[in-house]
Formats: C-alpha cells, structure tokens, sequence
C-alpha cells in the first residue's frame, strides 16, 4: 500500500481520532443532518452513466454511493480511516461495486491527470490549509470540460444548527475565525473568496447559488444537545471538565434547542452555498 504524505496534518489527527470516530459510528445520525443537500448536489453536478467521479471529503461515502448509482464509477477520498472502513463496508452491504475509496490528502494527493469528469463534495472543502492550491490539484484531476460541484456553509449567522448550541455552550455568540481565510466551517461563507478561490486555481464559469435545506439534529432537544456534547469539538471544549460544569452545558443547549424542536425532531433550516465551476 502506497502511503501519500499530508499538509493538513490538524485536520488528519482529528479525522483519525476521536472525531472520526464519531462520525463513522453515527454515520447514519450524521447523513440524516446534512443529507438535505444531497439532492441539490448531484443535481448541479449533472451526473451521466459514462462519467468517473471524484468525491473529496467523502467521508462514510453516503455522496459517493448516491454519485457511482448515477455514473461510471466514482471515487472518494478522505484524510479519515475510521470514515472510509465505514464507507468501504456500507458500499459492501448495498452491493455497489462500481466505488472505490482512497486514504488520502486532497490538497497534494497524486491524482490521475485528466482522469474525472466530474468532482462533487458534500461540506468537506472548507478545511484546506491552502485552498488554492487543493482546488488547484483537484482541477488537474478533471478532464477539460469537466465539472466541479460541491457545497459549504453560508455565514455562521445565518445557520441556526451551529450558533444556538455554541452561544448557549459559551454563554456568548461565536466570533469568526481570525484570520477571516483560516481553515474551519465558515472559511468560505463569504462568495467573493469563493469565486477568487477557484479563479486563482484556474477554475472557469464560477457561480454561487443559496440553497436552504432542513436538518434535523435529533429526536428532542436533549437527545440532540447530548448528541451536539459527545462530537469532537465540543468535547475537546469540555476536557477535564467535572461533572457539574457538563451538566449545565447540557442543560443549557437542552434549552437553547427547545425552539427547534418538531414532530419530526430538532429542526434547523440550514443555510448553504451550492458552488459550481468548470475545468476549462
């Protein structure tokens, strides 16, 4: 096995402990929250039988099954190893053979020149350390012509699901990343940096589209504020915390998520860029 060397080795320690971990115990939990733009995804991306996918941040690979039932074949890579043992047994259960998955830093790895049709990414294209260069290695993976779809959070104000619990968890509103370009969640909430981003890359025809979709957190407010305490952030937030100083953090996101709560569960609408570009 052939193992490729990283640049964002922050994001390659969390992705293969703790937190990816979590993700891929609770990829069902995790798919159900963000899989509202599924659909506005694979839709902008246009996919045909007789196209190869590349799927960057793939995670457990929910996006890339749903892509390789579309085209060809499609391929995920991820910083993750618990993420893509879950992605490689889920692809077993359901019988998709045409996928394969990849350990493997996006922004250096060494892609097949001219080798996909199209690129797709479900929220994972935010946490590069120097994004012009990933997007930079991602276009030489595409043919010319081919296409790049994928989708990040607009501005952390306007996304209910991350500011109700982490005001409530702080006691105070988040503050933005500083720098304003630094890796994280919100890097790129702002579309100019977006369509500068991928022109610098070398990117064409860059558009930005506000897509609004439900996300559902949990069952109820207590079940979704337990659920928001055991992922990797929150929890390296409370490390060594006792007993008490957890149980008012509960019981605190318990009732900043009470207004959310629905027949159907904890629900947000969530606030997302659907943003497309094409190889020229």
């Amino acid at each position: 096995m052939t193992i490729h060397p990283l640049v964002n080795t922050e994001q390659a320690e969390a992705w293969n402990g703790y937190e990816g971990h979590h993700w891929a115990d609770h990829a069902d939990r995790w798919d159900a929250a963000v899989g509202g733009v599924n659909n506005p995804l694979l839709a902008a991306a246009a996919l045909s039988e007789d196209q190869q996918v590349l799927d960057i941040g793939c995670g457990t690979g929910q996006t890339t099954r749903l892509a390789a039932r579309r085209a060809r074949r499609a391929m995920g890579i991820d910083l993750s190893a618990p993420m893509l043992a879950r992605a490689r047994a889920t692809a077993t259960e359901q019988g998709i053979g045409n996928v394969q998955f990849q350990q493997g830093d996006a922004q250096i790895h060494p892609f097949d020149e001219a080798a996909y049709d199209v690129a797709i990414s479900r929220g994972a294209i935010m946490f590069f350390a120097d994004p012009v260069a990933a997007f930079t290695n991602i276009l030489r993976a595409l043919r010319p012509g081919g296409r790049l779809a994928f989708v990040c959070p607009q501005d952390m104000h306007r996304n209910d699901w991350f500011t109700a619990p982490v005001t409530a968890l702080l006691g105070h509103p988040p503050t933005p990343s500083d720098p304003d370009d630094a890796p994280g969640m919100f890097s790129l909430a702002d579309p100019p940096r977006i369509h500068h981003v991928l022109s610098q890359a070398g990117f064409h025809d860059v558009t930005t589209t506000p897509v609004t979709v439900p996300m559902i957190y949990g069952r109820d407010a207590a079940d979704a504020a337990t659920f928001f305490l055991s992922s990797g952030p929150v929890r390296h937030q409370l490390h060594g915390a006792d007993r008490t100083t957890v149980n008012q953090a509960l019981d605190a996101v318990t009732t900043a998520l009470r207004p959310y709560e629905h027949p159907d569960g904890v629900r947000f609408s969530a606030a997302w860029w659907l943003a497309t570009a094409t190889c020229p």
